[in-house]
């Protein structure tokens, strides 16, 4: 996790969950899990198509999710990216 993860948390006033912190190994465990129950029928699995549409399937999912205690989606999300090379 991202230290900044904290800083959006105190500054924004809500409780995050671990559906709001995405890592490249959770993706790709999705991915695989998938896999291994049969949902991609067998084809190969490649970043793109599979990974890539992991990525935006949790994006959308997890924006979903109130975090201040209302109901409905946020109005807004915030995705920081970034990684080190």
């Amino acid at each position: 996790v991202d230290l900044d993860l904290g800083n959006y948390e105190r500054f924004l006033d809500v409780t995050l969950t671990r559906d709001n912190n995405i890592t490249t190994g959770k993706i790709y465990q999705s991915v695989i899990d998938k896999e291994r129950r049969g949902d991609y029928l067998g084809k190969t699995v490649q970043v793109i198509p599979h990974i890539t549409d992991a990525i935006q399937d949790w994006i959308k999912r997890v924006a979903k999710i109130p975090v201040d205690g209302k109901e409905g989606p946020a109005d807004v999300c915030v995705i920081e990216l970034g990684g080190t090379v």
